[in-house]
């Protein structure tokens, strides 16, 4: 099996479950490192039943030359990368986040309200999977996102040639 290219760099793969609070650290090609943060464990990324619940994160704009746990400000909603992503476990597993530590959330660092366009179907909902009657800023995808996508997003936001 060949190893997957992407941007980020993996750092330490883990097995442990992502909790709500949890800050992660995931490093760029120039080394550098941008942080996020599992806002939710309990994302519905599909309108089907019994699908498993997704992580709700956020990526923040911040960079930083070490893999220091950043300053509380930095983790705001106002300084979003990308819009709010919902992903498996897979980005923790492969070593492309590494938790750095869990700081309890505090609602100024929360979006009042998440949205997600569903492509398929042109409506928007949010992390519940309840409809809402238009879309409320930031947008994200109504999917689930892995590793790749995620490295897609980022790379995009950072104006970085996409992995091929």
């Amino acid at each position: 099996m060949t190893a997957a290219q992407t941007n980020l760099r993996v750092l330490k793969p883990s097995r442990k479950k992502p909790q709500p609070g949890d800050v992660f650290a995931m490093q760029l090609p120039d080394e550098s490192f941008l942080f996020g943060r599992v806002v939710s464990t309990q994302a519905q990324w599909t309108l089907a039943a019994g699908a498993d619940p997704a992580n709700l994160i956020y990526i923040y704009r911040g960079r930083s030359v070490t893999v220091d746990l950043p300053d509380r400000a930095a983790m705001r909603p106002d300084r979003l990368l990308v819009s709010p992503i919902m992903t498996n476990q897979r980005p923790w597993s492969m070593g492309y986040f590494q938790t750095l530590a869990n700081l309890p959330l505090e609602a100024a660092e929360v979006l009042p309200r998440h949205c997600f366009l569903s492509a398929s179907r042109g409506r928007y909902f949010d992390e519940h999977g309840r409809e809402l009657p238009g879309p409320v800023e930031p947008v994200g995808d109504h999917a689930l996102h892995s590793f790749r996508t995620i490295d897609d997003q980022v790379s995009d936001a950072m104006g970085i040639c996409r992995a091929p």
